[in-house]
C-alpha cells in the first residue's frame, strides 16, 4: 500500500510539473507570437533578402514581376540581379542623395525598422489637437544635446515637409512680420548670404513671390545700394552647399532676419565650433540620417510669433505634417542616440573623411583644377581639432581656355551640378561626396583617367620641344 502511495505521489507530481511546463511554454509562446503584424513582417524581410547582386535594391513599393517586386539597380549596373557592369558609363555626382549611409541602417536593421497598424494615426490630430508629436519633439532636442550643434532650451519646434517647406514658411512668417513694422509698403527683399548659394532660395521665393516679399540676389546686391530702405530676409547657408565652409550673416541691423539653413550643420560633415543660438534654425532629416525620401525637417524658433506664423502657413498648407513620417523620424531617432550617441556620427565621419582625403590627393596631383579650402577647426563634439569632412567638393577650372568646367567633366565621364546652378559661373562644378560607395568609386575611377590624361599632354609637349 505504501508503494502505491509513492507511486501516485510521484506520478502526481509529475503531472503537476508537465502541467507547469505546458503553462509556461504556451504562456511565452503566446507571447512571443506575432498576430497581425507577421504578414507584413515575413514581406519586409523577404523583399529585403532579394539578392540583387550588392549593386542594387529591391522594396516593397517597387515594380512588381510575377507577383515579386524586382531590384533596383544602381547607376552602371543592370540585368534582373543587377549583376550587369556597364564599364563605359559615367559616374554620376550630380545629386545630394546621401546614401552613403545605408550601410549604417542596414548594420541596424532590427532597432531601426517600423511597422505599424493599418489604423495607426488615422486622425488629423494627436489627443492634444496637435499636428506635432511631443515625443518626436523630445527626440530632436535630445539629438541636438548629443551633437552639441544647437539650443533648443526654451526654443520652440515646428515640423515640415523637409526642410524645403520649412524655408519658405520661415520667409513667410518673417515677411509678414517685417510688413507690420516701420516699412508697411514696402516689400521685404529676401537675399542670399553670397555666391555661391543654394538655388532653391531663389527659385522658391520667385514662384511664390507676393506683395509681403521679393527675391533680390546675394547680399552684395543690397550692399552697393546706398540708397536702399526696407527690411531684409537674409538667407545663410552654415555649412554652405556647395563649398561646405561656415558663413554667417552678412548684413546687420535691426530690419534684418536672417535665415540659418544648418541642414549639414551636423558632427559628420564639419566641426562644431559651438551650439547655435540663433532666432530661426532649419535641420533635415535628409542630412542626418540619410533618409532623404522620409521628407522631414524642423525649425528652431525663438520668437512665439514667428513661431505660430510658421505653425499656421504649415498647417494651412498640409493640415501638418505626416505621422507616419514622423513615426520614422521618432524611430530612426532613437536608433541614434542609443549608447553614447556618436555611433551614427563617428560612421559617416569616418566615410566622408575618407572619400575627402582621397579626393584631395587626386586634386593635388593635378594643375588643371583645384578644390574648396576648408580651414581645420576645434571641434566641441570629438574636443579635438577636427579633419574636413564635406559634403561636396567645389571644383575649379583654372586654364583660361577651360570655360565650362562642367562640360570639361561631362566629356571625362564625370557628371556634376554646374557652378552656374549656385550662381557662380561655368568655372565651377560640384561633385557630390554622398552617394552609394559604388558611385565614389566611379568617380575616383574617372578623375584618375582624367588626370592621366593632364601628365600625357604635358609628357607630348615636353616631347615635341626636344
Amino acid at each position: 500500500m505504501a508503494k502505491i502511495q509513492r507511486f501516485g505521489y510521484v506520478l502526481c507530481h509529475l503531472v503537476l510539473v508537465l502541467v507547469n511546463v505546458f503553462v509556461f511554454r504556451k504562456m511565452f509562446y503566446e507571447k512571443e507570437k506575432l498576430s497581425w503584424s507577421q504578414k507584413a513582417a515575413e514581406e519586409a524581410e523577404a523583399v529585403a533578402s532579394i539578392s540583387c547582386s550588392g549593386h542594387g535594391r529591391a522594396y516593397i513599393d517597387g515594380y512588381v514581376v510575377d507577383g515579386k517586386p524586382i531590384c533596383e539597380c544602381y547607376s552602371c549596373y543592370g540585368g534582373t540581379n543587377c549583376s550587369l557592369f556597364f564599364p563605359n558609363c559615367p559616374a554620376d555626382v550630380d545629386g545630394g542623395d546621401p546614401l552613403f549611409l545605408e550601410p549604417f541602417w542596414i548594420q541596424n536593421a532590427a532597432s531601426s525598422a517600423v511597422v505599424v497598424s493599418g489604423w495607426h494615426r488615422m486622425s488629423y490630430f494627436f489627443p492634444n489637437q496637435s499636428h506635432i508629436s511631443k515625443e518626436l519633439d523630445r527626440n530632436i532636442r535630445k539629438i541636438h544635446a548629443i551633437a552639441k550643434n544647437a539650443i533648443t532650451n526654451g526654443r520652440y519646434i515646428v515640423f515640415g515637409v523637409g526642410s524645403t517647406q520649412l524655408l519658405h514658411a520661415a520667409v513667410h512668417a518673417l515677411s509678414i512680420d517685417n510688413s507690420t513694422s516701420s516699412s508697411p509698403y514696402l516689400a521685404t527683399k529676401v537675399v542670399a548670404n553670397k555666391i555661391p548659394y543654394y538655388s532653391p532660395y531663389k527659385f522658391q521665393t520667385e514662384y511664390f513671390q507676393t506683395h509681403h516679399y521679393e527675391f533680390e540676389g546675394d547680399s552684395s546686391m543690397l550692399k552697393n545700394k546706398s540708397d536702399f530702405a526696407g527690411n531684409v530676409i537674409e538667407y545663410v547657408t552654415s555649412p554652405n552647399n556647395p563649398d561646405g565652409n561656415l558663413r554667417s550673416s552678412d548684413l546687420k541691423g535691426p530690419s534684418v532676419k536672417p535665415i540659418y539653413d544648418r541642414a549639414y550643420y551636423w558632427p559628420h560633415y564639419t566641426a562644431i565650433p559651438a551650439p547655435v543660438d540663433e532666432d530661426l534654425i532649419i535641420f533635415s532629416m535628409s542630412k542626418l540620417t540619410g533618409h532623404a525620401g522620409t521628407r522631414f525637417g524642423w525649425a528652431i524658433v525663438k520668437d512665439v510669433n514667428v513661431y505660430r506664423r510658421m505653425v499656421e502657413f504649415i498647417d494651412l498648407a498640409e493640415m501638418g505634417t505626416s505621422k507616419d513620417a514622423q513615426l520614422r523620424a521618432l524611430t530612426l531617432l532613437k536608433v541614434v542616440a542609443e549608447g553614447d550617441g556618436k555611433q551614427l556620427f563617428n560612421f559617416a565621419h569616418q566615410i566622408l573623411m575618407d572619400r575627402w582625403e582621397k579626393l584631395s590627393q587626386m586634386f593635388s596631383l593635378s594643375k588643371r583644377f583645384s578644390l574648396q579650402r576648408i580651414p581645420t577647426q576645434h571641434c566641441i563634439f570629438v574636443e579635438r581639432a577636427r579633419e574636413p569632412s564635406p559634403a561636396y567638393a567645389w571644383v575649379k577650372c583654372k586654364r583660361k581656355e577651360d570655360k565650362n568646367c562642367t562640360e570639361i567633366f561631362r566629356v571625362a565621364k564625370i557628371i556634376g551640378r554646374p557652378g552656374s546652378k549656385f550662381f557662380a559661373g561655368d568655372r565651377y562644378v560640384r561633385l557630390s561626396l554622398l552617394k552609394g560607395q559604388h558611385d565614389f568609386d566611379m568617380l575616383i575611377l574617372r578623375l584618375k583617367q582624367l588626370v592621366s590624361l593632364e601628365y600625357e599632354a604635358s609628357a607630348q609637349v615636353m616631347s615635341s620641344s626636344y
